[in-house]
């Protein structure tokens, strides 16, 4: 009894000496988090992007680039003269700033930075903190073995190798880090759009649902994709200042002699901007626009995106519920009227519970209705209509076809316009329709499966 007794004791002491182990173990572990390798080359620098007031970038050639933050802790170009700056441009800089990792230490001191490059670097930038401090990177000649370069930090005797990239993340010109947009407008809060373009102008607005629509010359339904890559291109409209020099006596006149493309206008809450686009003889683009002084070359993504007639922006869709899933589709054909109803995930029709994979496939040919092209020509008498219903009853999209020909016209309610549909188009809504059937009773399921 005495041995066991003696046995228990020693057992819990050593579990007790185990899990005092254990938690010294995880303690040291916990420490050592957030804490870099002891074999980890040093930063060679560590400045919280908040803390960052403005940043000199001077380079060997004798231009400096300067960058200083404003009141609304924004970056604006200072030197070699004032302009609003790229700020996706300036926090990748910043960010780089904040954890700026060396590949390794070269020298811990040198006699002469001559051998590195150091002694007339290729590139200085000086940091200054919101406290007044500053900090300057030196970055010398490439390494030996390639694709790095010497680096160091002024007042500090070690020579350190970083990444090229690393160099050219700090390589920049005014050119680089200046503001390239030609229209600021918040695309957010958009409320207008106005496009000159093909001889008219075609103006959008948004309806009730944020839908963007035709206002102007009339009011029709718009293709809102077309409508947000018009936007976009805009959004993203940006001079192209791969220039060696800035010439804007130069672009002022190419802009000037060149053919017209497009005036475009954008509305948001904080008022009007406007963009025109030129094209000249050698297919360049040209832009002028109401946020800046001069003229700017541009790509042509911005001029080819602008260029859009009404039939380009126009709807050709039949139906507008899209993805939405319906609640309720009704087919007249041959003086004939289906409605199919769904209830708890379930078709039914007549009171009878329809096969929901059938009915599926004829939505799906529904959504996919296209007109090729719009027409001027009369509307007969409709051999199909089809309406259906969605976003929980409040919508319905009515559309009737019309034979004409080896084609179908169709029309949708209460829209005087007249779509050109192809053939194939109707007779895949007609043998889907065709095809709807009812669901199958369980106990006949079971009987297949086996």
């Amino acid at each position: 009894m005495l041995r066991q007794f003696r046995g228990l004791l020693i057992a819990a002491a050593l579990l007790a000496v185990l899990g005092g182990l254990v938690w010294w173990s995880n303690r040291a572990e916990k420490a050592k988090e957030g804490q870099p390798a002891k074999d980890a080359p040093p930063k060679l620098a560590a400045i919280p992007e908040d803390q960052l007031q403005q940043i000199e970038i001077a380079r060997r050639d004798g231009e400096t680039t300067v960058v200083r933050k404003n009141d609304k802790g924004k970056w604006e170009l200072t030197a070699p003269k004032p302009l609003g700056a790229d700020q996706d441009a300036l926090a990748n800089i910043s960010s780089t700033l904040a954890s700026f990792n060396t590949d390794r230490l070269v020298e811990e001191k040198v006699e002469s930075l001559a051998p590195f490059g150091l002694d007339s670097p290729s590139l200085v930038v000086t940091v200054t903190k919101k406290d007044g401090k500053t900090e300057k990177l030196l970055f010398g000649d490439e390494t030996p073995t390639g694709g790095g370069v010497f680096a160091k930090i002024e007042g500090d005797p070690r020579i350190f190798s970083v990444a090229t990239w690393n160099k050219s993340t700090f390589d920049k010109t005014y050119r680089d880090l200046r503001d390239k947009r030609l229209l600021t407008f918040d695309s957010d809060k958009l409320s207008r759009v106005e496009l000159t373009a093909k001889n008219q102008t075609i103006e959008f607005g948004k309806n009730n649902q944020n839908e963007w629509q035709i206002l102007k010359p009339r009011p029709l339904r718009a293709d809102t994709f077309q409508v947000e890559e018009i936007v976009r291109k805009l959004r993203d409209a940006k001079m192209d200042t791969s220039g060696a020099e800035d010439d804007p006596k130069k672009a002022l006149a190419s802009f000037s002699g060149a053919r017209l493309v497009a005036v475009a206008r954008v509305t948001d809450n904080a008022g009007t901007q406007q963009i025109e686009v030129r094209k000249d003889k050698d297919n360049n683009y040209w832009a002028k626009s109401s946020v800046l002084d001069g003229a700017f070359k541009v790509g042509s993504e911005l001029g080819e995106g602008l260029d859009k007639g009404l039939d380009d922006v126009r709807n050709k869709k039949l139906f507008d519920f899209g993805f939405s899933e319906p609640g309720k589709v009704e087919i007249s054909a041959g003086g004939k009227t289906t409605v199919y109803q769904k209830s708890d995930e379930k078709w039914t029709s007549g009171g009878k519970t329809m096969d929901s994979a059938s009915v599926q496939n004829l939505i799906d040919k529904l959504r996919d209705l296209t007109s090729a092209r719009f027409s001027d020509a009369p509307f007969g008498a409709p051999v199909l209509e089809a309406a259906v219903t969605w976003n929980d009853g409040k919508r319905t999209d009515k559309v009737a076809l019309a034979k004409s020909g080896k084609l179908y016209l169709a029309r949708r309610e209460n829209e005087p316009t007249v779509y050109e549909v192809e053939a194939s188009a109707v007779e895949d809504i007609e043998k889907a329709a065709s095809e709807v059937k009812e669901a199958q009773p369980e106990g006949k399921k079971d009987e297949k499966k086996k």
